[in-house]
């Protein structure tokens, strides 16, 4: 599952998912925002592709026309506001126990440079929760969150779960920004990213 599949499953998830739309080259984006704007196959591996994260509204027009001037008839340009992330994380779902791993800011932190906040693991069976590292790291209110939506992946993706096959999303707590980078509006989750264990080995 790549990232274009993992959006198109997310959204069928019922979860916030990033407002990605394909891009065509006639766009007239909000200038009072940051965008990103990315390459994305229909299939395969879709690691280092060409994409513009947090560029202002000409530039990602820009980029966008670019990118699609090389790209395949059946692949995808994608665009959508840039957010700053406060809180980041992974979000796994196995059959018996739900696993949340979180970090400070940007993703980035914890799958490439390792850096680890808190890990909560909840029994699926008793409801019981295992912390390791900063307790309080998040507040319970994002756990509970964080919690409902696990819960309503897990009814509706039963059986493929119970085939022994967990789910990972990506997830963070985030800000939009305006053109100038200066945080606006309310904290809110979205979820950006869907992959399952076999698509890590």
């Amino acid at each position: 599952m790549n990232k274009l599949q993992g959006f198109y499953e997310m959204e069928r998830m019922g979860i916030p998912v990033v407002p990605w739309k394909p891009f065509t080259g006639d766009e007239s984006l909000d200038p009072d925002l940051l965008w990103s704007v990315r390459v994305a196959v229909q299939s395969g591996y879709d690691f280092n592709l060409p994409r513009a994260i947090g560029v202002t509204a000409d530039e990602a027009v820009a980029y966008g026309r670019k990118f699609l001037a090389k790209l395949s008839p059946q692949d995808l340009v994608v665009y959508y506001p840039y957010f700053i992330a406060l809180k980041s994380g992974i979000l796994e779902i196995q059959a018996d126990q739900t696993i949340i791993e979180a970090v400070n800011q940007d993703l980035w932190n914890l799958t490439t440079l390792g850096r680890k906040d808190v890990t909560l693991v909840i029994n699926c069976q008793n409801g019981a929760v295992t912390r390791y590292g900063q307790a309080d790291f998040l507040t319970e209110a994002e756990v509970d969150e964080l919690l409902f939506y696990a819960q309503k992946i897990r009814r509706s993706h039963r059986q493929y779960i119970y085939a022994q096959n967990s789910l990972i999303l990506e997830w963070h707590y985030a800000l939009h920004t305006n053109a100038h980078g200066d945080r606006i509006g309310e904290k809110y989750l979205v979820f950006t990213e869907c992959k399952s264990i076999g698509d890590l080995e």
